[in-house]
């Protein structure tokens, strides 16, 4: 794998709207969604004193898989650390766990971290090279990630100029936002007047804005937070379960069961609430490797 650009666009139809559809988890069989973007910088340049990566967040995080893939690729030992591990998961992994392990990735509780560059791990928003050893930030929340989500804000543009659309409303959920921020950053810079909207899946708006100030002190370059309830990170839910296989069935796509419905939702309500009809673009995120481990918890519980 050279590089990763272009993925298709969906035009469909849902709740009587045209609603196209950026198939970023079309990018690659292995590497892709916003992940992919994010850590594109470092799938395309050369690092010869690089050895290993180390990083850190959940045991099935979207990021740990992209990243164990990454490594792969570029030949680095991949270390990671996680605050928890389920003794089911120790015996038999799953999901993105699963794969990863497969790609080579070694494991670890972040009690057993020794590098003083992760200790302060929910403040850092930037990577940190020491020796041959890069650390990245969780989620790939760092200006690196600004590299490739700024091609993605290419092909938008361009895609909007075939069209010859006036203007375009991106949405997409978030998690730490960075995609988000990054993605209204360029569009801004390229004086082009298409809107990101996101919304929260991590916390709630206030915990989103942080994250965006993180990375970006000027709020003008800020995407557009809807309006939300406040929605703890993993947590099932049996309405967005539902609505996760009305859009499916409905639009024979595949969506992420732990962003999507909740960015899709959000979108059609903002959409009918504020009467808009303004073209609309939704942005697949990819991740889907993790419906594995969350269809077995749903399946638990709402059926």
């Amino acid at each position: 794998m050279a590089d990763i650009k272009n993925s298709p666009v969906d035009e469909v139809f849902f709740q009587n709207r045209k609603i196209f559809i950026k198939r970023d988890d079309l990018l690659d069989s292995e590497f892709s969604g916003n992940k992919a973007r994010k850590f594109h910088y470092f799938l395309i340049h050369d690092f010869p004193q690089i050895k290993k990566i180390v990083s850190y967040g959940s045991n099935q995080s979207n990021a740990m898989y992209s990243l164990s893939v990454l490594c792969k690729i570029k030949g680095w030992e991949f270390k990671y650390y996680t605050e928890h591990l389920p003794s089911f998961l120790q015996k038999e992994p799953i999901g993105n766990l699963k794969y990863s392990l497969k790609n080579g990735m070694e494991l670890k509780l972040f009690k057993e971290c020794p590098y003083n560059e992760l200790k302060e791990k929910n403040t850092l928003s930037k990577t940190i090279q020491k020796d041959d050893t890069l650390f990245i930030p969780e989620g790939g929340r760092c200006e690196t990630s600004r590299y490739g989500i700024s091609l993605l804000a290419d092909e938008i543009i361009n895609f909007k100029k075939e069209q010859n659309l006036k203007e375009l409303y991106i949405f997409l959920p978030s998690g730490t936002g960075t995609t988000a921020l990054y993605l209204q950053n360029s569009i801004i810079k390229q004086n082009d007047n298409s809107k990101v909207f996101t919304n929260a899946c991590v916390g709630g708006k206030e915990y989103l804005k942080k994250q965006f100030f993180t990375l970006e002190a000027d709020e003008s370059y800020h995407p557009t937070i809807l309006d939300t309830k406040k929605h703890y990170f993993g947590k099932l839910d049996c309405k967005m379960y539902r609505f996760w296989i009305e859009l499916q069935k409905k639009l024979n796509i595949e969506f992420d069961l732990l962003y999507d419905p909740y960015g899709f939702w959000y979108m059609m309500e903002f959409l009918q609430k504020n009467s808009i009809k303004k073209p609309v673009m939704y942005i697949h995120q990819g991740g889907t490797k993790g419906n594995i481990s969350m269809l077995q918890r749903y399946k638990r519980k709402c059926l």
